[in-house]
């Protein structure tokens, strides 16, 4: 099945709608989840985040579904990894934790990026992502609201990270 493969190419918008209404439908496709380990989640995120979501989506009734958050959680940071989650996140309530252990990977690997074009890049992208984050109320912000701000603030020369900043401060202001 196609299914199973589309972790090694990009997937054109009419075989990913065929596999889609496969896995919908119970097909082969979905009797294939099984064989699609959570080591190839990676390539299958990159490749094709929409289907990552799909199959994420169904596998979250599997007891396999926490590895696959822990190989999310140990990717390297992407547009595709972080897309992924947030899609994830508003279709699920995913354990706090890992949206927590995720921001922080998130900000860790931000930090970490040596290259200044590139960092400011993630920066904001991560930014625009903690954002959906707050607004969707998918995470309590009190929790790591420090480490947010602190990331904030070291890179506030960037328009995304000043905004987030201010968002977090309205909230502030809001639950006392």
């Amino acid at each position: 099945s196609s299914g199973i493969n589309a972790e090694y190419g990009v997937l054109e918008p009419r075989q990913y709608e065929l596999l889609k209404q496969e896995l919908c439908e119970g097909g082969e496709a979905l009797q294939n989840l099984s064989s699609l380990s959570p080591s190839a989640l990676p390539k299958l995120v990159d490749k094709n985040p929409s289907l990552a979501v799909d199959i994420l989506l169904l596998l979250a009734q599997t007891q396999q579904f926490g590895e696959y958050l822990t190989i999310l959680l140990n990717m390297e940071l992407s547009l595709h990894s972080m897309e992924v989650v947030n899609k994830i996140t508003a279709n699920l309530e995913l354990p706090p934790q890992f949206i927590h252990l995720y921001i922080r990977s998130c900000i860790t690997s931000c930090t970490n990026i040596t290259d200044k074009s590139t960092q400011h890049r993630f920066v904001r992208l991560v930014c625009v992502f903690l954002t959906a984050l707050i607004r969707n109320q998918v995470v309590n912000v009190q929790d790591i609201l420090i480490e947010i701000q602190a990331f904030c603030i070291d890179h506030s020369r960037i328009r995304e990270a000043t905004g987030l900043f201010r968002l977090l401060k309205s909230l502030d202001v809001k639950e006392i």
